[in-house]
């Protein structure tokens, strides 16, 4: 059974189809980048699986179930077990790295012994042990990277989204980064749908790489 499908998908914003009658299947445990320029529509395509946004034509598929239609949502996306990790890491800057790395796990009202549990399991995984009381603005890019990558796997999503993750990052620590996001793959086996426009993070992450285009707006290519 297929972790991700997608059958004749359009999402059109303000008249443009940004995604236009796309379709692709992504197997369980996969890592797939989404490459192409800027305004090609890899975010929306990571909306839509998520669920933040619902489809204009077409359909989607997780886990072999149905969770989005043309213009409706079936499954919510707190239901889904997909996890998103923005280029925004979007961390809580008044929380210590404890709450941040928890705060999902407080929106859906895991017991508290079970969540500190996961926080300290996932923390000691990416290297956050000795951080848990700091606050975002304490630690550098990399560390925060960290934190809202602890965040994304205290949820055990199936699915993990990330959309250009690295981007704002020098050279060496994207690097560092890279090999981090491939050992936690390894560890977990979630299916990975990786974000960017860069051929280095494309040739590193991706088991394969579908890629956009920005004339036609369609699946381009596909290649290993």
């Amino acid at each position: 059974m297929s972790a991700i499908e997608f059958h004749s998908v359009t999402k059109i914003y303000r008249g443009k189809r940004v995604v236009d009658y796309l379709s692709f299947t992504v197997e369980a445990g996969e890592r797939v980048v989404l490459f192409g320029p800027s305004g090609c529509g890899k975010s929306t395509i990571l909306f839509l699986i998520a669920g933040l946004v619902a489809p204009d034509a077409g359909e989607i598929r997780l886990d072999g179930k149905m969770v989005s239609t043309a213009g409706r949502i079936h499954v919510a996306p707190e239901f889904r077990g997909v996890a998103m990790l923005f280029q925004d890491l979007a961390l809580w800057p008044h929380m210590s790295v404890a709450e941040n790395i928890g705060f999902g796990l407080r929106a859906r009202r895991v017991p508290a012994a079970e969540r500190k549990r996961r926080v300290a399991d996932i923390a000691n995984v990416v290297g956050l042990d000795d951080y848990l009381g700091a606050r975002p603005g304490e630690l550098s890019g990399g560390e925060q990277q960290r934190v809202a990558l602890a965040r994304a796997l205290a949820a055990e999503p199936h699915i993990l989204l990330m959309d250009e993750p690295l981007s704002n990052l020098d050279a060496a620590l994207n690097r560092r980064l890279r090999a981090e996001i491939l050992r936690l793959h390894t560890k977990f086996a979630f299916t990975l749908i990786f974000v960017t426009h860069s051929n280095d993070e494309a040739q590193d992450i991706g088991l394969r790489t579908i890629e956009l285009s920005m004339t036609d707006q369609t699946l381009g290519s596909e290649y290993e």
